[in-house]
């Protein structure tokens, strides 16, 4: 694991709110995580799961020749000048039954009917498609010539014995499984689900359940980042509401990093080099960054207590989605030792023209209406740029922005 210290970030118990790009956020981010232990469970379970072993194919599959069309098992020789107005003859000798390898053998002048995914008989070295053929009695016309291998599927054509179907790190998808049905893996071993500890701090916050007295809002924030670890393959452990009492927080951290994998503190992130969240982390163990580079969510501090990384987010919800989409993903990617996400992208047009503040990369939620999109334009402490954005499109460091008509890569929420 990569030092952050090396790279020159701050690890003293003082707190400058320098900020560095997202590029290296990132970098550090996965090098203080640690991956998770193992565990072996059944593929049904395995869905979202990410692979701590490879996957090898033990044998050739599917392990015979058969056929992926409807059609006649010939020889293609006998067939080499077959057309529409001439057609070959061959005597049908059968059937070929599914599941069953046929003890005939194709020999000069006969053919056999053979369905999609029958094994190849004996002596036939192609199939032609019932659409090409006339049968009358036990006879059938060939009307079309074929090649060595048309319409056969290979012994080994799905994978051959020791190929590396997924490597280390890959995240099973529902496709996946299938797959590993096809190959008798049953049983498969996989990263342990990480343990995200969750605190929420400040003093306006009240539970999402109350009603909020003047001057108070309601917590969002903890089952924003609930859901998202969930969603990421992690398993969210809440520590409740903190309300900026430095002892609080300092207990309450303490016990999160020896029961957690890793802790993401809502709140209590700022410019201020007095901030809460960035000096308790400090005092019980490191802080490495305290600033990204990006709008919104630039008051983000990356800092570890003993082996488990800690992440302060900003308060307000939609700075803190960003950073959860743009950095807390591969922390979680990272305990689950995925070498890197796959986003969902879009490339489509800008609606309207956007202009950026320049020094920094921007981040602009979007609406996809057809085939444009359009800016959902607020400040960050609303909602409502959550619940009618698509995405986000990144605006580069000294760019001034886009214009109407401009082409745009959309990650999608």
């Amino acid at each position: 694991m990569s030092n952050p210290e090396e790279s020159g970030q701050c690890a003293s118990s003082e707190y400058y709110f320098d900020v560095v790009p997202i590029e290296e956020a990132v970098r550090i981010v996965r090098s203080i995580s640690h991956q998770t232990g193992t565990e072996t469970i059944p593929i049904d379970d395995g869905d979202g799961r990410t692979l701590s072993e490879p996957v090898i194919a033990l044998t050739d599959i599917p392990g015979f020749e058969r056929s992926w069309r409807d059609g006649y098992a010939v020889i293609t020789s006998d067939i080499q000048s077959a057309s529409e107005s001439s057609p070959k003859n061959l005597s049908c000798l059968g059937s070929v039954r599914m599941g069953t390898p046929s003890d005939l053998t194709v020999t000069p002048g006969t053919c056999m009917y053979i369905p999609t995914g029958g094994q190849i008989p004996a002596g036939a070295d192609a199939v032609v498609m019932v659409e090409y053929t006339e049968r009358i009695g036990d006879t059938i016309l060939i009307k079309k010539p074929a090649i060595v291998g048309e319409n056969i599927i290979r012994r080994d054509e799905d994978f051959k014995a020791s190929d590396l179907i997924y490597p280390v790190g890959w995240i099973l998808r529902p496709q996946d499984i299938g797959v590993l049905a096809s190959i008798g893996k049953t049983q498969i071993t996989v990263r342990k689900k990480p343990v995200i500890g969750i605190i929420s701090t400040g003093t306006e916050l009240v539970p999402a359940e109350a009603i909020p007295r003047p001057g108070e809002v309601r917590e969002v924030n903890s089952y924003l980042i609930t859901v998202f670890s969930r969603r990421q393959g992690a398993v969210p452990v809440r520590y409740g509401i903190i309300r900026d009492n430095p002892d609080e927080l300092r207990e309450t951290l303490s016990r999160a990093a020896r029961e957690c994998d890793a802790v993401v503190v809502s709140g209590g992130s700022s410019k201020d080099r007095n901030d809460i969240t960035a000096r308790t982390i400090g005092e019980l163990g490191e802080v490495f960054v305290h600033g990204i580079s990006i709008a919104p969510g630039k008051p983000t501090i990356i800092g570890k207590i003993q082996d488990v990384p800690v992440i302060g987010l900003p308060g307000h919800p939609a700075s803190t989605f960003m950073v959860l989409s743009l950095v807390v993903i591969h922390l979680l990617q990272a305990l689950k030792g995925s070498p890197c996400q796959k986003t969902y992208k879009q490339k489509i047009r800008m609606a309207t023209s956007v202009q950026s503040e320049q020094g920094r990369e921007h981040y602009l939620r979007v609406r996809i209406e057809g085939d444009s999109a359009t800016p959902v334009l607020g400040k960050s402490g609303l909602m409502n740029t959550l619940a009618w954005s698509d995405g986000i499109i990144r605006i580069p460091a000294g760019d001034e922005g886009y214009e109407a008509g401009d082409e745009v890569e959309v990650m999608l929420w």
